[in-house]
């Protein structure tokens, strides 16, 4: 059974979400402050976090920073409504998804699915999951590993799906709305920032991995890798 970790100091919130993901056959345990959270990571295996901001103590910011040091576990981070700044800076930091506060219990779990949906290995991404190879990245969906010249790349699910789904277009435009529905498994939605959010961190990581592999912004179009090699 699919085990999640619902990280928020709202504990009547918390209970309810729990008792609702339970009804739709998630084993879910609930914690309620960052430094607790943290604690039932190194323990026990789950398959997706949601994880709220605000949060006293270590913020939802601190645990995720902690958390990416040493696991690419798919984090949902729960926002304050209309906070951009929050949204953008947990995807610069490695969330895989962010959901604004309040929010319908349904789409808690249509988000949480879609995670979930992205961080597994899928025929939904692609029919064939032979391994692909362009200059020195490697990148073999059933093992969900890339390689940078014989390194291991640090990718969270999200950007995994991203770049594998860029590696299979390169040279190709490829649009956000194609990206969002292949590699994040949900529609594009009006003023989503997401998918640009994950490519400059993946522009920072083909950098950092030395890989003569550029992301180019297309205007109006989308996106499109390029091997520069």
């Amino acid at each position: 059974m699919t085990q999640l970790l619902l990280i928020d100091d709202d504990k009547e919130l918390s209970a309810m979400l729990a008792e609702y993901l339970r009804s739709e056959g998630f084993e879910v345990d609930a914690v309620f402050d960052g430094l607790s959270a943290l604690e039932k990571v190194k323990v026990q295996q789950y398959d997706a976090l949601v994880l709220d901001v605000m949060m006293p103590g270590l913020d939802g910011f601190g645990v995720l920073r902690h958390l990416r040091g040493y696991s690419a576990v798919p984090v949902l981070m729960l926002t304050a409504k209309g906070d951009e700044v929050d949204r953008i800076v947990g995807l610069e930091m490695g969330a895989d998804d962010y959901l604004s506060k309040p929010f319908n219990p349904r789409e808690l779990l249509a988000r949480v699915r879609a995670v979930l949906r992205r961080s597994q290995q899928s025929t939904e991404l692609v029919a064939d999951n032979s391994p692909l190879v362009v200059g020195k990245l490697k990148m073999d969906m059933s093992s969900r590993t890339a390689m940078a010249a014989n390194r291991v790349m640090e990718l969270t699910s999200t950007e995994f799906n991203v770049l594998y789904f860029l590696l299979r277009q390169v040279g190709h435009i490829v649009t956000k709305e194609m990206l969002s529905q292949s590699a994040m498994g949900r529609s594009l939605e009006k003023y989503d920032r997401s998918i640009d959010m994950h490519m400059s961190n993946l522009r920072k990581k083909l950098s950092q991995y030395g890989l003569p592999l550029r992301i180019v912004t297309v205007r109006g179009q989308g996106y499109q890798l390029v091997d520069k090699a």
